[in-house]
């Protein structure tokens, strides 16, 4: 029997939307909460041990290393500029206390980063949760070097922080690797309208999310982007609360629930 999804309630307000969903087969009831702002004063909002799993992607930092386009010859070029959202310093000390009040005791978090951040978040998590570990993502198709004069930009890191007795669902070994291997975001899922330059793949979110919260649980991601992780938690039957800053990247995920939605929708609906 295929699932069927039935919307119980949506509604926009001004700067969020919610949408309450149902799945019929399961009995699961869904919310999806998406709210405009600036997630450092937002998450003071979110009640104590709340939260069954932080998964989240702020930004790198890294457009000051930035070299400008580079030229490729027979192609257009490369855009190795990224945008202004990323200039502001992040500073891990100042997500520490809002993150630790609202995870659950068994709760996880999961924060993408790079080189230029990891001590940051070392520094700062590491002393405040029993376990400080890291991931490694590989992009098997990375953006090309095409002169050949340093290495590809194919791997990201993620750090990992929980306390004892935390959820893990791990099935097999071959799960318990701290390395993952995919493909970066490309079209179709990859938007283009507008286009996020760090939109991950909604695949590697679901194993992250499948490994550290369970069907119903809680996921917030408080530099949401695009919501990749929101339709991830979508898949999985998780509910799901995502923060966004920039207004044409909050609108663009608003409008990717209910197109996803209703793809969901049709798929059960043809399969019944």
């Amino acid at each position: 029997m295929p699932v069927l999804i039935g919307i119980l309630r949506k509604y926009k307000l001004k700067d969020k939307a919610k949408i309450l969903m149902y799945d019929k087969r399961k009995e699961i009831r869904m919310a999806y909460d998406l709210r405009y702002g600036d997630c450092f004063k937002l998450l003071d909002d979110i009640p104590d041990k709340s939260v069954d799993l932080i998964l989240t992607d702020p930004p790198y930092n890294i457009a000051k290393y930035s070299t400008g386009n580079i030229d490729l010859p027979g192609r257009s070029a490369l855009n190795n500029d990224l945008a202004d959202w990323d200039k502001p310093e992040i500073e891990p000390k100042d997500l520490l206390a809002n993150f630790k009040r609202i995870i659950k005791p068994k709760g996880n978090i999961f924060v993408f980063t790079t080189y230029n951040q990891i001590g940051k978040w070392h520094e700062v998590f590491d002393p405040e949760f029993d376990t400080f570990q890291f991931m490694v993502w590989h992009k098997t198709n990375p953006a090309p070097k095409i002169y050949k004069n340093g290495f590809l930009n194919s791997c990201e890191l993620i750090v990992c922080m929980w306390n004892k007795g935390h959820q893990w669902n791990f099935s097999n070994q071959k799960e318990m690797h701290n390395f993952i291997q995919t493909p970066i975001c490309m079209q179709p899922e990859r938007l283009s309208n507008p286009k996020h330059p760090a939109q991950k793949p909604v695949k590697l979110l679901e194993h992250i999310i499948k490994i550290a919260s369970n069907i119903g649980d809680t996921i917030l991601d408080p530099f949401m982007g695009v919501g990749s992780t929101g339709i991830a938690a979508y898949n999985l039957k998780r509910n799901f609360i995502g923060i966004e800053l920039e207004k044409e990247y909050f609108d663009a995920t608003h409008t990717r629930f209910q197109e996803h939605e209703c793809k969901m929708k049709e798929y059960a609906m043809s399969n019944f």
